[in-house]
């Protein structure tokens, strides 16, 4: 049975990324050789279609179909002066301290946790990733960091 959700993030240079299921629960592992598109496509927010299968690590996303691409101009990662700046060893530019923290919605937290799991470990797998971020998930809920949605 096919289900919608959006792209919450895809690395077109490793091929795979996740994608949020409209209905709720763990985001799914979404490889490169799944979509039934060309992954120029594929941004942050795009409304997808796609079979949920057991895959070998885990959930993945198969027969992913594109509904609907986000109003997002693309910009090629080289020309992305954030992108170029992010490294494992590169230092993170931290707010001043008002006293007050930004609560996020589960899917701001899911991408900023992942793009940090890859900066800093570029060889998780996609069930790491799962694997982490589903605990880190759960203590950012119980301390109020993250809505519970």
């Amino acid at each position: 049975m096919a289900v919608t959700g959006r792209v919450v993030r895809f690395d077109e240079f490793r091929g795979y990324g996740f994608v949020s299921p409209d209905t709720g629960g763990e985001d799914v592992f979404m490889h490169v050789n799944d979509l039934e598109f060309d992954k120029r496509f594929v941004a942050p927010g795009a409304l997808v279609e796609f079979v949920v299968e057991d895959g070998q690590r885990g959930l993945k996303a198969s027969h992913v179909q594109i509904l609907d691409e986000p109003d997002v101009p693309r910009v090629p990662k080289a020309a992305n002066p954030v992108a170029a700046q992010r490294t494992a060893a590169a230092p993170v530019e931290q707010p001043a301290d008002d006293g007050l923290c930004d609560v996020l919605s589960g899917a701001e937290f899911s991408g900023e946790l992942t793009e940090a799991l890859l900066a800093a470990a570029p060889s998780l797998t996609g069930e790491q990733i799962v694997a982490v971020r589903r605990r880190f998930r759960e203590i950012a809920v119980a301390h109020g960091w993250v809505d519970g949605d």
